[in-house]
């Protein structure tokens, strides 16, 4: 059997590559399938009948969070973006603590391991799930500099380099860093590129899910604070989603490499990294069915 890609089926059925994604995701296409990250489509499939729903609000996953946090809900869907999200995202920092170590410390608050574990990561595993409480609770303001280094600071509060005097936890670089090879803003630069980026992210009229990748590289390659910049970039794009009603998503093990990649060549390339988040987005859309919680096919 003869299998077409999701751009080629968008293109038969005239719908938006999005469309297909969700349709594929929902498994609303029979006989379609992933390999790797990519969707495979058979060349007879029927294009599925568009659903009707009453009403779909674009705030229903920022709702239920809300909701779930302010009941300190467990096993809800805030309790599993706040174990995942986290765990994921200081996994590709560093972080040596496992998924079930980081779900212990969220649930019970006690650390049971046989190994040793690095007092760094325990700290910014719990400062991490409230950099998620901080992000539910301002996801309807538009983003500022002032969220952006209070979210750093919350996150290395209290770890060993920020007793450091050239560490400056909540606050930009001192000192000159790299990513991926490539140079980033100066120390001396920083600030101001920083203000320039949000100027311009946040005069946009309607902003696309392009719009917030771009924002994303283009805040990685300023590169801000001396570290966790990674986690408070993939932080923000989480509250961004949330902001404007897309689809949020999380960045696991599996697509790392092709996160870094689509970073690295967004410029010449931007389908690496939309492509890649195009995916954690149909992941997070299963996790979203099985809540039961309502989201916008498209955008």
């Amino acid at each position: 059997m003869a299998y077409l890609s999701v751009a080629d089926t968008a293109k038969r059925w005239n719908i938006s590559e999005r469309s297909v994604r969700n349709y594929c995701a929902k498994g609303r296409i029979e006989g379609a399938f992933l390999t790797g990250k990519t969707w495979n489509i058979p060349d007879n499939a029927i294009k599925p009948e568009r659903s009707k729903k009453s009403g779909p609000a674009r705030n229903d996953i920022l709702s239920r969070l809300r909701q779930e946090k302010q009941m300190r809900l467990s096993g809800g869907i805030y309790h599993r973006i706040q174990i995942d999200l986290t765990y994921n995202s200081n996994h590709m920092e560093g972080s040596q603590l496992t998924h079930d170590q980081t779900r212990m410390i969220f649930e019970t608050k006690t650390i049971g391991a046989e190994q040793l574990l690095r007092v760094d990561d325990v700290i910014e595993t719990v400062n991490h799930f409230r950099c998620i409480d901080m992000i539910i609770d301002q996801a309807e303001k538009k983003l500022s500099e002032r969220l952006i280094k209070q979210l750093h600071r919350t996150l290395k509060s209290g770890i060993s380099d920020s007793r450091l005097d050239w560490f400056a936890v909540g606050d930009y670089k001192k000192l000159p860093n790299e990513v991926g090879g490539r140079e980033t803003s100066s120390p001396e630069n920083t600030a101001e590129d920083i203000k320039q980026l949000l100027k311009r992210y946040n005069s946009i009229e309607k902003v696309s899910f392009d719009d917030l990748l771009d924002f994303h590289f283009r805040f990685e390659l300023i590169h801000p604070f001396q570290d966790g910049n990674g986690r408070v970039g993939r932080l923000i794009l989480f509250k961004e989603c949330l902001h404007y009603g897309f689809v949020p998503f999380i960045i696991t093990n599996e697509l790392k490499w092709y996160y870094y990649r689509g970073l690295q060549h967004w410029k010449d390339t931007p389908g690496y990294l939309r492509d890649t988040c195009l995916t954690a987005q149909d992941q997070f859309k299963l996790i979203l069915d099985y809540f039961k919680i309502n989201y916008l096919s498209n955008f």
